[in-house]
């Protein structure tokens, strides 16, 4: 019976920087939600009352406000993963099953965390706003929808040609977009949550991807193995 091929994780050359450069976003904006910042506790007031729809919105716009937002939940991020992860497993790709999970599963936890340690509340608003008793700053959703989409092109990439890269690409940051202004349409979340959960979530993601590669490279390939080509 044949072996399997040896499992190389191989993040784009740029991984690093831009999970630093995210991950450092993350702790700018959370150290200015501590310090109750006034330029940012402006910008995220003026956005929040320009962009918020309103309680007096249609049941039909609700509709579409939380199907439009449902990607950024774990439950979808769940069904999409867990059956890449069993084809992963089943082809004994360790190291990368290793990073997909850990990218994918345990961003919630680290997401509860943070709004715990930064304790931020909700958007108010006089008309009531919504019913939502849980903290702020990271948005979840927007954490999860980053992570769904950076992982989703990771570990697509290679296997995409350029158009099809460029398109995904560009579906990929339309839906960050899209998941991160419904936070803000639905009034739950400030401008500074959801750019620090989009930042999170691209950050975490790249940085599982590099730490896995570092360890395959080290431990997981046999001397002699084949190396794909690295992901440009």
């Amino acid at each position: 019976m044949p072996h399997p091929p040896p499992d190389v994780v191989h993040a784009p050359r740029w991984a690093p920087g831009v999970a630093v450069a995210a991950l450092l976003l993350v702790a700018v904006l959370a150290a200015a939600v501590l310090s109750g910042a006034g330029p940012l506790l402006r910008v995220d007031r003026a956005v929040s009352a320009a962009l918020y729809a309103g309680d007096d919105r249609s049941p039909a716009v609700e509709l579409l406000l939380q199907v439009a937002t449902a990607p950024g939940l774990a439950g979808v991020r769940g069904l999409l993963f867990l059956p890449v992860l069993a084809v992963l497993v089943a082809r004994r790709r360790w190291w990368t099953a290793g990073w997909v999970g850990t990218a994918v599963l345990l961003v919630a936890p680290l997401n509860a965390l943070l709004k715990e340690l930064l304790g931020r509340e909700r958007p108010q608003f006089a008309e009531g706003g919504a019913p939502y008793t849980s903290l702020a700053f990271p948005s979840g959703h927007a954490v999860g929808v980053a992570v769904l989409v950076t992982a989703g092109l990771l570990l697509a990439w290679p296997s995409l040609g350029a158009g099809a890269r460029r398109w995904w690409l560009g579906a990929g940051v339309a839906l960050c977009v899209l998941v991160g202004m419904t936070r803000l349409w639905l009034g739950v979340h400030w401008l500074s949550d959801v750019v620090a959960g989009e930042a999170l979530g691209v950050g975490w993601t790249l940085l599982a991807m590099v730490v896995a590669g570092r360890c395959a490279g080290r431990w997981g390939a046999p001397a002699g193995a084949p190396v794909e080509e690295e992901t440009r």
